[in-house]
């Protein structure tokens, strides 16, 4: 159990039944009346996400979440095979739970796998991935002053923006916490 003045981002709360990850939140003190904690929250299992206002210092009961290094291995063709770095257990992982990541996993890629009671919760990829194109159209000569973009698959078939005068082959760091943003060339 915790209150809600305990709640850091990332922690997971059991509510009716259900496992929450507290993905924002903002303690608001107003001139009237008592003080209280605004949530966004993302439901684990189905993904749904739901603002959820508490009374300042309510009880809440948190969920035990163990989260381990694990390294992606491969995709069977229905899950996603990942090893446990510490005794090489292997768990297999439905696409369903890595949602919009999958298309930025690399094999041999450290990632974290949280899990509740032996069940996987959710993947945690790392910030940035770096990934090299694989395909996208030539820019236009003078067009790379302006702020505009054209998309590009990337080694692992994902399809990201990114700016007019990346090319085919380059290496870029790509952030994933916000389902693919280009952030830059990688030098090397």
């Amino acid at each position: 159990m915790a209150t809600t003045n305990d709640l850091k981002n990332g922690m997971v709360l059991k509510l009716e039944g259900q496992l929450w990850q507290v993905v924002e939140f903002q303690h608001v003190k107003p001139g009237k009346g008592p003080a209280f904690v605004r949530t966004k929250m993302k439901n684990v299992e189905s993904g749904k996400n739901v603002d959820k206002t508490f009374n300042a210092g309510t009880k809440v009961e948190t969920a035990t979440v163990d989260r381990r290094s694990f390294q992606y291995l491969y995709n069977d063709g229905n899950n996603f095979v990942f090893m446990d770095v510490a005794d090489f257990d292997q768990v297999e992982v439905t696409p369903e739970i890595i949602g919009d990541g999958a298309g930025f996993l690399l094999e041999n890629q450290e990632v974290i796998l949280a899990t509740n009671e032996g069940r996987v919760l959710f993947v945690e990829l790392p910030p940035s991935v770096e990934l090299v194109i694989s395909y996208t159209e030539p820019g236009v000569m003078g067009d790379s002053a302006t702020g505009r973009t054209k998309p590009a698959t990337l080694e692992t078939g994902a399809e990201i923006q990114v700016p007019l005068f990346i090319e085919q082959g380059e290496k870029i760091k790509v952030d994933t916490r916000d389902g693919g943003s280009y952030l830059s060339r990688v030098k090397g």
